[in-house]
């Protein structure tokens, strides 16, 4: 069967499902409120709400997950627009037009429009997962030991480069802590035991879902706490259903928003928050009003809010193909995945080839259920964010308490995920990116299962991570990265870019 087949077959089989569409709606809301909500995040509603569903039937668990996810980012750029905080970090470049326009007595139509931009960003990043996920499947089967350990370098190194606004040291350190986490417990290939210091729950290793749950949830919930309250802008009585003409108006930016998210969705440990800075940042380039951005601009709303959500289908594709997660809301996925059986990799073609084309059908549904749920409960959904903090946040703290315990019924994954809440903090405040941290736990046993294979094939000589051309090309990838983050070698580039730049000018003159 092709892949419009595979498509076709399994969207028929959830249309006529009424559990199915009914998980889909009560999902998709659950995650608008859960985005809306400050202080609440993707990562942490797909991580309780997989503690819930690990006894569902695997189609449905994923399809719900995808939902949460869908809507939760979608769902932050509420309070973005009207409280003027992101309501999940993908959400902050919204903010910056977004408050503006609800402060000017636009708030209806700039969640309008960004509803508008949230669904055409989805639907192209979802057509670039039908696409672009199949070959890429196809290409992942040259892949062996050699290439997994480099790519599993390379996420964490470019997911440290990225997610920091200034030095990528900061996202490095916090990937590398995340990578010597996983390493606790016994190892993969002989079962021996490392850094466990003769205690048999630290031997049985630090698990994935008690630690995103502490970084994520109990974390944000110190951050929020922290902060001081802010009052919402209640008015939205203008018009919320965008115009045609306006949307059409922004074909540009979509297209290009909706490109560039779906890329940077495609970059390990990146995800959706730099896909919409990146979009914004093409957006305000291109305008001819750049004056405006940053001050209520319905272009800059447009670009965040396509660019984000076009990277969560942009993210899904390498859980897919490579089993690397593209964002820290893809890698609970990719956990949630193993945990309901289904082996993503570069084998999933081969495996379970329907289930990439059922996933495009999932975010498909995801996307048309947050359009309606979106345009529909705008003003109820400006309720849920007067929800006192104090009433919230202990709530928050059981579920991520029952959460933890719920998993494998240790006490011990309660203090794994305080643990974790605690160094997250703690990292927050120093200025320390999460994408990075939560990807080395996750990338952590390929990178050292991957080596000790690659080193046993090669009977102990590293030069064979370097012959293979992909291995090779990767290793390159990650030298270069980690040279270009030295300063003097950085300004001496620019120089040497900016001289070669004159010469052409100087020999025209």
């Amino acid at each position: 069967m092709s892949g419009l087949g595979f498509f076709l077959d399994a969207l028929g089989g959830f249309l006529t499902s009424p559990m199915t569409l009914f998980n889909v709606a009560w999902a998709t809301f659950l995650g608008i409120l859960v985005g809306s909500l400050p202080g609440l995040t993707a990562t942490l509603g797909i991580a309780l709400l997989t503690t819930l569903t690990f006894r569902m039937d695997g189609t449905q668990a994923i399809l719900i997950l995808i939902c949460m996810y869908v809507g939760a980012i979608y769902g932050g750029s509420r309070s973005a627009i009207l409280l003027n905080i992101p309501g999940t970090p993908a959400n902050a470049a919204t903010a910056l037009d977004g408050f503006p326009l609800a402060r000017a007595g636009k708030a209806g139509k700039a969640m309008g429009i960004a509803t508008a931009g949230s669904f055409a960003g989805g639907m192209i990043g979802m057509l670039a997962l039908a696409l672009v996920a199949p070959v890429l499947g196809d290409f992942a089967l040259s892949f062996g030991s050699y290439e997994f350990f480099w790519l599993a370098l390379f996420g964490v190194l470019i997911s440290g480069q990225i997610t920091t606004t200034g030095d990528a040291l900061k996202g490095w350190i916090a990937g590398f802590i995340g990578l010597f986490v996983a390493m606790i417990g016994q190892e993969g290939i002989h079962s021996y035991q490392r850094f466990s210091y003769g205690s048999s729950d630290l031997s049985g290793g630090i698990g994935l879902l008690p630690a995103l749950v502490g970084a994520f949830g109990f974390a944000e919930i110190l951050t929020v706490m922290k902060a001081r309250g802010f009052q919402s802008v209640r008015d939205a009585s203008d018009r919320i259903l965008p115009r045609m003409a306006d949307i059409w108006r922004y074909k540009r930016t979509i297209v290009r928003s909706g490109l560039i998210g779906t890329f940077m969705g495609l970059l390990p440990g990146v995800g959706e928050d730099m896909g919409a800075w990146m979009s914004y940042a093409a957006a305000k380039r291109a305008s001819k009003v750049k004056e405006t951005f940053g001050k209520g601009s319905l272009d800059g709303l447009m670009a965040a809010e396509t660019g984000n959500n076009a990277a969560v289908p942009g993210a899904i594709i390498p859980v897919l193909t490579l089993a690397v997660p593209g964002s820290a809301p893809a890698a609970v996925l990719l956990a949630a995945m193993f945990i309901h059986g289904i082996r993503p990799g570069p084998m999933i073609m081969i495996e379970f080839p329907s289930f990439v084309f059922e996933v495009v059908a999932m975010v498909a549904m995801a996307m048309f259920a947050m359009l309606i749920i979106g345009l529909l409960l705008t003003r109820p959904l400006l309720m849920v964010l007067a929800v006192p903090r104090a009433y919230l946040m202990p709530l928050i703290f059981t579920l991520c308490t029952i959460g933890s315990f719920a998993i494998a019924g240790r006490i011990f994954d309660i203090y794994v995920m305080l643990a974790f809440g605690l160094i997250g903090f703690a990292l927050r405040e120093m200025k320390y990116p999460m994408a990075p941290l939560v990807l080395g736990i996750v990338l952590g046993d390929l990178l050292d299962k991957s080596f000790r294979r690659g080193m046993t094939l090669s009977d102990g000589d590293f030069v064979a991570f370097l012959t293979r051309p992909i291995s090779a090309f990767l290793a390159l990838a990650c030298v270069l990265m980690l040279l270009g983050a030295i300063p003097p070698v950085r300004r001496r580039v620019t120089a040497l870019l900016g001289s070669l730049r004159k010469k052409p000018s100087e020999t025209k003159q």
